[in-house]
């Protein structure tokens, strides 16, 4: 088992445990950032459309799995991201400036969606929030001016530095966008985790009361983390629109909030891990059930049949047996693991125990 000494509170604040756990990350990042050479263009699309979806993940990570509040309505901030890089594109704006600029408005739209859900909670937020979301699409199609309603937009390669960036194209400079992108954005997440403000997150998500108590502005803390997560979001949505290519007001309906809701549950809440490990799962599902209905009709010597809701069931199913035996998501079942092995023979079931995450003072909030 090894053991890490801290002697000051850098140490205990930086983020890595230590030098084999940072060398871990860095031999990851560099096996995945050289995956143009060992891919071929359909799984490395695959592997494009996980860390855009790990995006999208990590922004609403900050909203529901550090700040508590439940959302049922992301898709309505990623149709607003890739929407608005889109228009800006179309305007004028290099992509540099643009895309940024989009996660900028998207975040100033979360901050105004913010202020009416302030004083909402629990199932009530994940009300309001999906019916953003169901209002959304009716937005895009009376804009039709700027969004092209139901005929949609289509947005092709970008230029960045004299390169054309595309999805089919070029899709090996189009990864490492989104890889940049992903890597950027998962660090900001860590030192905001270390700072004040993420640490007022969890404070509000573990307990309003005692966060007032403790002198922290509840309603500020929410509307800044609305602005973050949507604003991450949105930057998200640019990026799904650019891999897309065309899209419409059908593109981001209520199912992509769910299937966000659904992926940082399974991958783990409250963990940036959580986020990426949900987005290998919604990202490959649909590929792993298409080979496996050839693989079994091929097996019995039949063709093989199409069943409407299949993927949304399955989904479903896993969801329902997380919650039930592994709440803490695919993340926490790795945590129980890893600390089998540095503590064997020691270890205890009881060291996870299952515990009320409420106090007595807001049961019924």
């Amino acid at each position: 088992m090894r053991t890490v000494f801290k002697t000051d509170y850098l140490q205990d604040i930086r983020p890595w445990k230590d030098r084999y756990q940072l060398s871990l990350y860095l031999i990851l990042l560099v096996v995945v950032a050289v995956a143009p050479r060992w891919l071929d263009d359909f799984y490395l699309g695959e592997l494009t459309n996980v860390l855009i979806w790990a995006i999208a993940g990590l922004g609403l990570m900050v909203l529901t799995g550090h700040t508590g509040q439940v959302s049922l309505g992301h898709a309505a901030f990623l149709a607003f991201g890739c929407y608005a890089n889109v228009i800006l594109i179309e305007a004028g704006v290099p992509f540099l400036v643009a895309f940024p600029l989009a996660g900028v408005l998207t975040g100033i739209a979360g901050v105004t969606v913010a202020i009416p859900a302030l004083r909402l909670h629990g199932i009530y937020l994940a009300i309001f929030t999906m019916a953003l979301s169901i209002l959304m699409d009716d937005v895009i199609v009376l804009s039709e001016p700027l969004t092209g309603g139901v005929a949609g937009k289509y947005l092709g390669g970008v230029e960045i530095f004299g390169h054309l960036v595309d999805r089919w194209a070029t899709p090996d400079l189009f990864f490492w966008l989104v890889l940049s992108v992903a890597v950027l954005v998962t660090l900001g997440y860590i030192n905001l985790l270390r700072a004040p403000l993420g640490r007022a997150f969890i404070a509000v998500r573990d307990s309003e009361i005692s966060a007032q108590a403790m002198g922290i502005d509840i309603a500020r803390t929410k509307m800044v983390s609305f602005a973050l997560s949507c604003a991450v979001t949105g930057w998200a949505g640019a990026l799904m629109g650019m891999y897309a290519g065309a899209f419409n007001n059908e593109t981001f309906s209520v199912l992509i909030s769910i299937q966000l809701l659904m992926m940082i549950v399974i991958g783990g809440l409250g963990s940036i891990h959580g986020a990426f490990l949900g987005a290998i799962v919604i990202g490959f599902l649909p590929q792993f059930l298409s080979i496996s209905k050839e693989y079994v009709g091929a097996l019995v010597g039949g063709n093989t049949v199409a069943i409407p809701g299949l993927e949304f069931g399955i989904f479903g199913m896993i969801l329902i047996a997380f919650i039930l035996f592994e709440p803490m998501g695919l993340y926490g079942r790795w945590l129980k693991i890893r600390t089998w092995f540095e503590l064997f023979p020691f270890y205890r079931k009881d060291m996870f125990k299952r515990q009320k995450s409420y106090l007595k003072t807001e049961r019924l909030r």
